[in-house]
């Protein structure tokens, strides 16, 4: 059985994890959903969504059964595909339907926006297995987190509520159980009213400024390929023109 399955729906391409029975992620996995990364990249879709099947597991993350070394080679994409994902120029929402642990937060903090059942936990266990959170928890979480809790979930491998997630800013909302793909796909509607290459801009502009100070990030944030091509492109010139005409903007990604 494919471990992953991906679906256009409406202006989302929505991938979900189907690996009984806790969604957890070998190499042949890992480059599946690298795969489904990559066809959301050279699709006509504006969105992606990355959930996993069932209610109980978004992702136990790493399958420690697969026999595979910790050091294993998950391809393109690095581990599940999107954490090492640096190009992706569209948005993913990550719609965490249950557990996400270990690999499975690190995949939920590489989206770019996170929904999430209302019984929904996060955790990195690594140091508890004598590994570390290597697949980004151990660079993204103190990046998102003031790093004294970001330090306390990493060295002790405890959970993290969805409440408490939305609390620290970590998750965009929490919504009741099985409603999280629904919530998901309302703000992927929301993010495709927005042109589509200034959305490939602002990734662009973030990934080269992440680590520059504001004055430094001014600097660079107009010479990427992605911003020039906005600056230059049909949308920017259709979106101005039909503010004033008091009408929807149509947009065609030139």
């Amino acid at each position: 059985m494919n471990p992953v399955r991906t679906e256009v729906v409406d202006d989302a391409l929505v991938i979900t994890l189907d690996r009984p029975k806790a969604n957890a992620i070998d190499v042949p996995t890992s480059q599946a959903l690298y795969a489904a990364f990559r066809q959301l990249q050279d699709s006509s879709a504006r969105v992606g969504i990355i959930t996993g099947a069932g209610e109980r597991f978004f992702s136990a993350g790493w399958d420690l059964k697969a026999g595979e070394s910790a050091d294993a080679d998950h391809g393109d994409g690095g581990f599940a595909g999107l954490t090492e994902f640096f190009g992706l120029d569209k948005p993913v929402i990550a719609a965490v339907n249950g557990l996400a642990l270990g690999g499975g937060f690190e995949l939920a903090l590489a989206a770019d926006l996170v929904v999430a059942a209302d019984h929904a936990e996060f955790a990195l266990p690594e140091c508890r297995l004598g590994l570390v959170p290597d697949s980004g928890g151990v660079l993204r979480l103190p990046r998102r987190l003031p790093s004294a809790i970001a330090n306390e979930l990493i060295f002790t491998g405890e959970r993290l509520t969805a409440a408490d997630a939305a609390r620290w800013g970590l998750v965009n909302r929490v919504v009741p159980r099985g409603t999280e793909l629904d919530a998901a796909l309302d703000l992927a509607g929301r993010i495709a009213e927005s042109a589509p290459l200034a959305i490939a801009a602002i990734k662009e502009i973030g990934r080269a400024t992440a680590a520059l100070s504001v004055p430094d990030a001014f600097a660079v944030q107009h010479s990427g390929p992605r911003y020039l091509a906005m600056l230059h492109s049909e949308d920017a010139r259709e979106g101005p023109r039909a503010f004033a005409e008091r009408r929807r903007p149509r947009w065609t990604g030139r």
